[in-house]
């Protein structure tokens, strides 16, 4: 048996038992191979910010349930992130508050990242027996995944008198938005402030990073049609903000998280852009020469509507409502002029400086190049042939 530090000033050889006190104690100088005494929760965590912010708690010392409600090998990628031990996986199911209950168990925060920029779809018999003998029925809907599913955990979190909770909603959550997601989210906003009022909501614009939905959308497209369309003319703004920088909010939150109870927190890039101009920036990077093309949104909502039916749709008509209004944060001005314990907080209150989009963007946009990035150096290839 090896020996395992208690946390309190003896030792004990039975690892088995004693290796969960010496977790639950703070142990280390901090970060890696550190332990920081914290328990959190994780629902979500399969997702394009979820690996991210177990990244950031993994290297911090904190020990995490991550709740998984599929195959173990579709989260195992998560594992390398912490130290042995620190990571626990617990089989859930969304529909079933006995099993989110025990993903919660004994967390000292539970964090809620669950989403879907689509409504998911399954294939079911007809009950009638008529045809079609197959139907295409919602599997999870948008009230589902963000307004029911965060109700219940944050109902679960007061029940089990869980110390904080962490929502993510978006800036662009508002009432009466034309996009059902947008109006999804705000209402999950409300229904998590109502079951748990002191709960830090975290709103971030579009987030972009190596797995986003927005750059690579944009070069994606230019690859399979002879233009990049965009709705209307293109003109309505977006401030996006790189995925790191909001998982390294929430880990900033997970750290001091008395400090930010009840608080609502927008995070987005220094610099807004057009999707225009986002457009034209990946066609810089990417060099796949297609034009921009401002396409009536109506039109697009009628391209949208077949192409909304099949596997990870790439456009939806609700991502068409949700894409020709702005997605922006408010003024500096309304943010620098706020006053009281509710003013909204951004980034730079918790420590965290927006990551230009100009830095990151190459790095994994590049792929989307004819030849790769090397065929730009002139000579390169005849000098390896």
């Amino acid at each position: 048996p090896l020996d395992v530090f208690r946390g309190d000033g003896g030792e004990a050889t039975d690892g088995t038992v004693e290796h969960w006190h010496w977790i639950n104690k703070e142990v280390g100088p901090g970060g890696r191979s550190s332990v920081s005494g914290r328990k959190v929760a994780v629902f979500g965590p399969t997702g394009f910010l979820g690996r991210y912010v177990a990244g950031e708690l993994g290297q911090n010392g904190t020990k995490c349930y991550f709740a998984n409600r599929g195959c173990e090998l579709e989260t195992r990628h998560l594992k390398v992130q912490f130290d042995l031990g620190m990571c626990k996986f617990v089989f859930y199911s969304p529909r079933e508050r006995d099993s989110m209950a025990e993903v919660i168990a004994d967390s000292d925060v539970v964090i809620n990242l669950i989403g879907k920029y689509y409504e998911t779809k399954t294939l079911v018999s007809n009950p009638n027996g008529y045809f079609p003998p197959i139907l295409r029925k919602t599997n999870y809907s948008f009230t589902e995944a963000h307004v029911d599913i965060p109700r219940t955990i944050a109902e679960l979190c007061t029940e089990m008198q869980v110390d904080n909770l962490i929502h993510l909603s978006s800036l662009a959550a508002k009432d009466g938005a034309t996009s059902e997601w947008a109006r999804s989210k705000f209402e999950g906003e409300m229904a998590v402030r109502e079951a748990y009022p002191w709960a830090t909501i975290l709103r971030p614009a579009q987030l972009f990073g190596p797995e986003d939905r927005l750059l690579n959308w944009f070069a994606g497209v230019a690859g399979k049609v002879p233009f990049i369309p965009v709705i209307d003319d293109g003109q309505a703004l977006l401030q996006p903000v790189y995925m790191s920088d909001v998982a390294e909010c929430i880990r900033k939150i997970v750290d001091e998280p008395d400090k930010f109870e009840g608080k609502t927190i927008d995070c987005f890039g220094g610099q807004d852009f057009t999707y225009k101009e986002i457009a034209e920036f990946v066609m810089d990077i990417t060099k796949q020469g297609k034009s921009v093309v401002g396409v009536p949104k109506d039109i697009m909502k009628l391209i949208a509507t077949f192409t909304q039916v099949l596997p990870a749709p790439v456009l939806t008509r609700d991502q068409v409502e949700l894409w020709s209004g702005d997605y922006a944060a408010q003024p500096e001005d309304f943010y620098k002029s706020q006053v009281g314990n509710d003013k909204i907080l951004t980034m730079s209150d918790l420590g965290v400086e927006a990551t230009p989009i100009e830095k990151i963007a190459f790095s994994y946009l590049h792929r989307y190049r004819e030849g790769g990035h090397f065929v730009m150096n002139k000579g390169y290839h005849s000098e390896i042939q």
